[in-house]
């Protein structure tokens, strides 16, 4: 009896939308000052899958009536697992070698990927995606995570689908539309706008997870529901639109227009990832969301992705379809996966840290690095055992044999006995592994008894004006602390200058410094030491490492401060950052319009001394420290 032909034949287009969204990611990975909306890839990815995940679903149960769980499950596992395990086994080998003091806190990160819950794993623990400063190499496996529950579940609700008929799949397609619009709305009704703070300070960016509280923008950014308006999306193009139909109708005959549509959405796609804002950033108020991002923005991406993805797959199609199926970009696209999987450990172990944008020259030789393991892994891994490599072996394995095949078998069992050596080294190494703490946080938490806090967000006290308007003083968490004594010298800072606290109490400094401080607390501890009179000889102010400035907060600031003879302000070094440049410049203008301010060029002993920095390329080494605080003390006259 004849096989019934398949319905649903290879789309070389689909590889190399994958293909480009993949290349979107790993620019943005690299250095989001390039791209700053590259990590809309992600979501491009979420309604292909959608796409064609449905589409397989449906051209099963039309083929055979229903659909196979067990085969489908098995086939996504095949796909998915072995080069994820070889990726994480990798990047646990690799740490356990040289950089073992980072396997304690790499283990829960092993055990969450490889159980593909590394996002919510993310939101319970607060380790929040954003955070730049962090040495993170599985951090990318979210979105595998968000894509393997869907996987999950969606068959399931196909078998439910395939019982109703081909005449109910144009609602059902009415009802995944749906379905992803009130996901859109949901989102925009959970999230908040304003400062994303602590807990403490700013409660109403925290929400509850079956009583424990996560930050809101995690969980809508890495949650499986509020992230599946994508793969509902192209779930429901999979109902209205599938390419064996389409060659039947009238609206497979013209694709000029479709070529149109799907120009625009690529066009529409572009330039959201040029012109969207990092999901998070820091301004003069604080740390803030992108509000237009999770109030339609991801909708408006998934729109431009069905609109591609309808032109791609028409059958009569010309621009899209063939420029998008070029032997290049299908080469790319079909190693996508890999690809995705390997670049961030290469790109991390690299540089250590998050939020270090790469140089164009590291950027081309750490994708060349991570092209090699792609390849590597598509040809001995993953195709291997999608044709079921694993499974022949093991028939043969099990066979008797003699002679020649018996010493072929025990080669083998040599050959795995020593290629398991390193693997069970390192698999040792993150189970026996104690947890420590990085030296920038280490140094930061030694800090914090050196440090003075003049904040109490619990008090108020006599409001302060300034230009025109009434800004609420705050008195200090120990009043009694200041002894009624006038601070000769009062430093205000964030994790820079708290890194340095210490040698900097030493030179007779009072230092109140707070990690991620905005701009805008200096102004709130000037306007409170004004209004006791404890402002002394010299304020010195470094800001601006976590959050951008403007000249009105500057102005503001410098009205309770006009007084003192010296104001120093520190200019930041953040080389990753646009903000830096943005940030210097105003503080390299304020000399001239005031006459008791002076400014600190750290930017520019940092960029010479490249040595006085951790490896976050921000934060101030032991060493470094000392040089920070002796030049300061030149610049204020007090050697």
């Amino acid at each position: 009896m004849n096989k019934r032909p398949q319905l649903l034949s290879y789309i070389p287009s689909l590889d190399g939308i994958r293909a480009l969204s993949v290349l979107a990611v790993i620019v943005y990975h690299a250095n989001k000052l390039w791209l700053p909306g590259g990590f809309l890839g992600v979501e491009v990815f979420f309604v292909i899958s959608g796409y064609l995940i449905t589409l397989l679903l449906l051209a099963e149960s039309e083929q055979s009536g229903s659909v196979s769980l067990s085969q489908f499950w098995m086939r996504r596992a095949r796909r998915l697992l072995p080069a994820l395990w070889v990726a994480v086994l990798g990047v646990v080998v690799f740490a356990s070698l040289f950089q073992r003091e980072m396997l304690g806190t790499l283990r829960g990160d092993v055990v969450a990927a490889l159980l593909y819950g590394f996002n919510w794993f993310q939101v319970w623990n607060g380790t929040s995606y954003f955070t730049s400063f962090e040495f993170v190499p599985l951090r990318h496996l979210w979105s595998l995570a968000v894509e393997e529950q869907f996987y999950l579940v969606w068959p399931l609700v196909m078998l439910v689908v395939a019982k109703l008929g081909k005449r109910k799949l144009p609602s059902v397609g009415v009802l995944f539309f749906g379905m992803s619009v009130g996901v859109a709305i949901y989102v925009a009704m959970i999230y908040r706008s304003g400062t994303i703070s602590t807990i403490d300070q700013t409660p109403q960016q925290f929400m509850s997870l079956f009583g424990h509280s996560v930050s809101r923008i995690d969980f809508l950014f890495l949650g499986t529901l509020t992230r599946s308006g994508g793969l509902l999306l192209g779930a429901a193009l999979a109902i209205w639109w599938r390419p064996w139909l389409l060659k039947r109708s009238q609206a497979g005959s013209d694709g000029s227009l479709f070529d149109l549509v799907g120009l625009v959405g690529l066009g529409v796609i572009v330039f959201a990832m040029f012109k969207f804002h990092t999901v998070v950033e820091g301004t003069d108020a604080g740390t803030i969301g992108y509000d237009f991002l999770f109030r339609g923005g991801f909708f408006i991406v998934d729109l431009a992705s069905v609109a591609l993805i309808a032109a791609a797959v028409h059958p009569s199609s010309y621009i899209v379809s063939r420029s998008l199926g070029n032997p290049v970009f299908v080469w790319l696209g079909r190693r996508s996966y890999g690809f995705y999987l390997f670049h961030w450990p290469v790109f991390q172990f690299y540089r250590r840290f998050a939020g270090i944008g790469l140089t164009p020259y590291e950027f081309v030789v750490l994708v060349l690095i991570a092209l090699v393991f792609t390849e590597l892994s598509f040809r001995l891994i993953e195709t291997p055992v999608r044709h079921g490599a694993i499974s022949q072996w093991w028939k043969k394995f099990r066979a008797p044999s003699y002679g020649s095949d018996a010493v072929t078998r025990q080669r083998q069992i040599l050959f795995v006995a020593v290629f398991s050596l390193l693997p069970v080294f390192g698999v040792v190494s993150l189970v026996t592994a104690k947890v420590q703490v990085d030296e920038i946080t280490q140094n930061l938490t030694d800090n914090q008894q050196n440090i003075v806090d003049l904040l109490d967000s619990g008090a108020t006290a006599a409001p302060v004006v300034v230009s025109g308007t009434t800004i609420l003083g705050q008195p200090p968490a120990d009043p009694g602390s200041l002894d009624g004594r006038v601070i000769d010298i009062l430093a205000i800072g964030d994790s820079v200058m708290l890194g340095a606290a210490n040698v900097l109490t030493e030179r007779g400094v009072t230092v109140d410094a707070l990690k991620s401080r905005p701009f805008r607390q200096a102004l709130e501890i000037a306007n409170y030491m004004k209004s006791i009179n404890r402002l002394g000889s010299v304020v010195i102010i470094h800001l601006g490492t976590n959050n951008t400035v403007d000249a009105q907060t500057l102005d503001e600031i410098m009205v309770p401060l006009k007084d003192v003879p010296l104001v120093l302000f520190v200019n930041v070094h953040v080389p990753a950052e646009a903000r830096q440049n943005k940030n210097n410049l105003l503080l390299s203008e304020m000399p001239s319009r005031y006459e008791n301010v002076k400014v600190f060029d750290w930017n520019a002993v940092a960029n010479a001394h490249p040595e006085y920095l951790y490896n976050d390329q921000t934060h101030i080494r032991i060493e470094g420290q000392k040089v920070y605080a002796d030049l300061m003390m030149q610049a204020i006259g007090r050697p």
